[in-house]
């Protein structure tokens, strides 16, 4: 392909820059012009942005209008994942809009977009909206949504990679089959820089069966990421924690010598938390500021808009900001903790400079010798150039009701015409007849054993096969209701005159009394009254708790955990360790064994008055729990007495009053069959579960007309029809869906099968006399793995070097029972 399309409206205003059109974006064009969908996957910097806008601003130049009028109505909707990322991007993408002097109306929506507003988008629409997937649904149940949507040319999905694998990429790939049926030669568009495998992507975004019809658009390449590992400068890497608060003066340095420094951490609780740890020695009163979900808006746009003013010299945050935000004058980014994924890593590292040609620079600081490990999987990987994420996974039929009853919603539907169009996306093209009547049934009637009860009938089919609502008020519950992410239940954080600072969960605001301090949004708070769902506070001197959050947390992906691993075994590599973690491997070698990729190795130990085992999976902290639950189950059945387990990413340790002479039969595949589902119907996730897709499917509601149900109220619904449900209709919808998500999402069954089903081959029992150096850094665990990850660090540090004494000692060799 060529640059021949480039308008010279658009060609003049890069060469008043000092840019050139990249090939990548004069493809895009092309791409565009020829009808065709396209997937752009390039580097960030590499103005991947403007390469899915450019047809766009092509289609106002005046040398593509060619003296005709501008196109009027809604053009091109921008879908991303993050509020922010639509806010940065209405920011940038205004300058190339005014300086062309292109006649386009740009404009934002999502949640926190006013009602008014709202409102008046749908009948004067701008040319251009930047939305999210959960917003896009609930334009598409209004009954005007044909007329908004019918001039629609162009779909950008942007950062794909964020969402599409989740129940959010389910909602969006239904809008968009919805979308493509009322804008027959709509064109689809998704941007990434970090795709695995591309042609998942692709088939995600044709319609099913027409990958042929989505080209991808490879971007060119930019320059190698600078990253470097931060390391203690007298004393050791740590044996426990995840705060990695130990790198806090350092980091200091870090942030005085640089313009602008990004830090991310992995959760909201840690964000304050290393917040107010930096705080403390800002002897300078630097502009440090926080940023993460929880955050009031007013919060969150006031740092985000002082960013692109370049004010801040640091912030911290989360995933809020992991996207695509553009902000030039960051020449410094900070994970805090290990990265859990090299893709994840490099997205991050990405918004470091932001420019193609200039490398980004960022810093990894383990909170741990496994962490320091990892991040050096991580940093490899990226050197090289890989890049991991999820597995694409049959569409939820809770996220399929929702938008059943959003069709309903926008007016009545015909059913065949309406599978054939669900079935036109890879997430729903599985769903057979009888799935489609069970799911059309359950929005009707709310299933077998609910269709008694009025409130469950929301729509009803006519003789001729046409669906429509039963009553008017059911699209108003809809949309009030209607969502995919499910948090815990939130309380608003505010001052006595009104200001919102933010939420925090409701399980976290319920421990605190009046007179009780705690920090929220970067301040010291105290309580001064808890009512309805507001928790009013003022100003304090000095603060207590921080807030932690529920959640699942990022998983370890596959591709790190080998990664790691075969670092473990590759001996020749240690030399570029520190020699602390050099003679921690070193030992662990000469007392036992190391876990690499051939074998799953099994420590059994006596340790105080008990017996422990210590299983080394590298599978993530979700497989790893679950793996507990069920080891100490059947460890029950055998006489074992267990006691208990504490897991993190890479391994798992049980104790028990009888020792683990033979850790086989604890480890047979036929685990999973027998008691994992026990164990998950007679435990709380298959509740929690069913809970969520309740709330999503839209069977128990959390808003209404000026009241919103509390957590309480909601998990005593979803209980109370969960125990009929089982009872009376066991093959229920949404009981199915529920056991999607326990299998997949907080158990994370797959791997935990792909371990089982290989141990017997590749098991290694090694049995010792005391704690091995490998074991030091979960066994520290025990006992602290309720309390939110930071906040025992200094303590659990402590009791690491105490135990990894024990675990170290080389002398007396002949008292050594494991191998030499």
């Amino acid at each position: 392909m060529n640059g021949a399309a480039i308008p010279p409206e658009i060609a003049a205003w890069f060469d008043a820059r000092g840019w050139r059109v990249r090939r990548h974006q004069a493809e895009m064009l092309e791409t565009s012009d020829a009808g065709r969908h396209a997937l752009l996957v390039a580097d960030t910097g590499a103005g991947k942005t403007l390469g899915g806008f450019l047809p766009t601003l092509a289609a106002f130049t005046p040398s593509r209008l060619d003296g005709a009028a501008p196109p009027e109505g809604l053009h091109t909707l921008y879908v991303s994942p993050l509020k922010a990322l639509a806010h940065d991007v209405q920011r940038n993408l205004i300058t190339p809009i005014e300086e062309m002097g292109l006649p386009i109306r740009v404009e934002t929506r999502s949640g926190d977009t006013p009602s008014d507003r709202k409102k008046r988008q749908r009948s004067r629409p701008p040319h251009v909206l930047l939305t999210t997937p959960e917003s896009l649904s609930l334009l598409l149940s209004y009954p005007d949504s044909d007329t908004l949507f019918a001039g629609l040319k162009r779909v950008v999905v942007d950062e794909v990679h964020a969402f599409a694998t989740q129940k959010r990429g389910d909602l969006l790939a239904l809008a968009l089959t919805r979308l493509q049926a009322i804008a027959p030669d709509m064109e689809r568009v998704a941007l990434s820089a970090t795709l695995a495998d591309p042609t998942a992507y692709r088939e995600w975004l044709a319609p099913w069966g027409e990958i042929d019809t989505v080209e991808l658009v490879k971007g060119e390449d930019g320059a190698p990421a600078e990253v470097e590992i931060l390391l203690p400068v007298e004393e050791r890497v740590p044996w426990g924690g995840h705060a990695a608060t130990w790198a806090i003066p350092q980091l200091y340095e870090y942030v005085k010598q640089s313009r602008t420094t990004l830090i991310f951490t992995n959760t909201r609780f840690l964000a304050e938390y290393i917040f107010q740890h930096l705080w403390d020695v800002n002897e300078d009163t630097l502009p440090i500021g926080i940023h993460h979900g929880s955050l009031g808006i007013e919060a969150r746009r006031k740092v985000e808009g002082a960013m692109a003013r370049g004010e801040l010299r640091a912030l911290v945050c989360t995933a809020s900001l992991d996207l695509g935000v553009d902000w030039g004058d960051i020449d410094l980014v900070v994970q805090m903790g290990a990265p859990k994924g090299s893709s994840r890593l490099l997205q991050r590292i990405g918004r470091a400079n932001h420019r193609l040609d200039q490398p980004s620079r960022a810093l990894l600081v383990p909170g741990n010798r496994f962490e320091f490990l990892e991040a050096i999987a991580a940093k490899e990987a990226v050197d090289d150039g890989q890049r991991d994420g999820e597995d694409f996974r049959p569409g939820g039929l809770d996220v399929l009701a929702q938008h059943v009853m959003a069709r309903a919603c926008a007016g009545e539907f015909e059913e065949a015409a309406f599978l054939r169009e669900v079935r036109s996306c890879l997430s729903y093209a599985w769903v057979d007849e009888d799935v489609w009547n069970r799911v059309l049934h359950f929005v009707a009637t709310g299933g077998y054993a609910l269709e008694a009860y009025d409130k469950f009938k929301r729509i009803v089919r006519d003789k001729q096969g046409v669906w429509r609502l039963t009553h008017p008020e059911h699209a108003a519950r809809h949309r009030m209701n209607a969502g995919i992410i499910i948090d815990s239940e939130m309380l608003q954080v505010r001052f006595r005159n009104g200001r919102n600072l933010g939420k925090v969960e409701e399980r976290f605001a319920a421990s605190l009394s009046p007179g009780d301090t705690f920090s929220f949004s970067g301040m010291a708070l105290e309580v001064e009254q808890i009512r309805d769902m507001e928790l009013v506070v003022r100003a304090a001197k000095k603060s207590a708790a921080i807030p932690s959050y529920g959640g699942l947390r990022l998983p370890l992906t596959t591709h790190l955990a080998d990664r790691v691993r075969a670092m473990l075994v590759d001996r020749a590599g240690w030399a570029r360790f520190p020699d602390d973690v050099r003679e921690w491997l070193e030992v662990q070698d000469w007392r036992s064994q190391l876990p690499g990729p051939d074998n799953l190795l099994v420590e059994s130990f006596p340790h105080g008055q008990r017996h422990y085992t210590v299983y080394y999976t590298f599978v993530g902290w979700n497989a790893n729990q679950s793996l507990g639950m069920l080891i100490t189950k059947r460890m029950e059945e055998l006489g074992l007495v267990p006691g208990g387990f504490v897991a993190n990413d890479y391994s798992l340790a049980v104790w028990s009053l009888k020792p683990v002479t033979d850790p086989a039969p604890l480890l047979s595949p036929d685990i999973l069959t027998h008691e994992f589902i026990d164990w998950v119907q007679d435990s709380h996730l298959l509740r929690r579960a069913f809970r969520e897709v309740a709330v999503i499917s839209g069977l128990v509601e959390r808003q209404h007309p000026g009241k919103r149900k509390t957590g309480k109220q909601v998990t005593f619904s979803t209980d109370l029809i969960y125990d009929v449900l089982r009872k009376y209709e066991p093959d229920h919808v949404l009981i199915e869906a529920a056991w999607a998500d326990a299998r997949e999402k907080m158990t994370d069954i797959g791997r935990l099968g792909d371990l089982l089903d290989s141990a017997a081959d590749r098991l290694l029992h090694v049995e010792l006399d005391r704690v091995s150096p490998l074991a030091v850094p979960v066994m520290v665990m025990i006992g602290r793995e309720s309390v939110p990850q930071g906040a025992v660090d200094e303590e659990l540090l402590l009791e690491a070097e105490s135990l990894a004494g024990a675990a170290m000692r080389t002398s007396d060799p002949e008292q050594l029972n494991g191998p030499g």
